[in-house]
């Protein structure tokens, strides 16, 4: 990427520092669906210590910058969680947390859960796993860590840039899915 002037240059290497302190700082929300948290806790306690990291939990769209979706999604749930996530102030993340937002684990032939969080939402990251091991989902807050030191954890970006095509599949699955009154 050519930098054309020098105020571009100035905005870059600001939006790097900021990008070094942000990933020190992640408050998160989680949106805890099934057997989805059944890591989580273990996973912010002393033997793992998430903390350690600058991680902790929030309890309000507006305070956090990364969004959890663990366990499987409902398709009657996924209006909040896209009016949650729009809630959020930018700069912001998703995590797809185990194997349901992913591609729907074992409720993947269910009529009433999203397969792929990806279609209506701008993910970040994906922790695999039926549930992620305390191990696995540090390991993955470490590499959104480093995706957000490098400037490429952009998900609320081309949310923006996309944003028809997240709001046509949106529509698409919620329009079908809601009864006509």
């Amino acid at each position: 990427m050519i930098l054309s002037s020098t105020k571009e240059l100035k905005d870059k290497g600001f939006e790097q520092i900021l990008d070094f302190f942000r990933k020190k700082s992640l408050w998160m929300l989680h949106y805890c669906t099934g057997c989805g948290a059944v890591e989580l806790p273990p996973t912010m306690t002393s033997r793992w210590d998430m903390e350690r990291f600058g991680m902790g939990p929030m309890a309000t769209p507006r305070q956090a910058d990364l969004l959890l979706i663990t366990g499987y999604l409902s398709v009657k749930s996924l209006k909040r969680v896209i009016y949650t996530y729009e809630q959020m102030q930018e700069p912001k993340w998703v995590i797809a947390f185990g194997s349901c937002p992913i591609n729907g684990g074992i409720y993947y032939d269910s009529y009433s859960v999203i397969n792929r969080l990806a279609l209506y939402l701008p993910v970040d990251l994906s922790i695999e796993g039926c549930m992620p091991r305390p191990e696995a989902i540090i390991d993955g807050f470490t590499k959104l860590m480093k995706a957000i030191e490098k400037g490429e954890a952009v998900g609320y970006k081309k949310y923006k840039e996309n944003y028809e095509w997240y709001k046509k599949n949106q529509r698409e699955v919620l329009e079908r899915t809601t009864p006509v009154l």
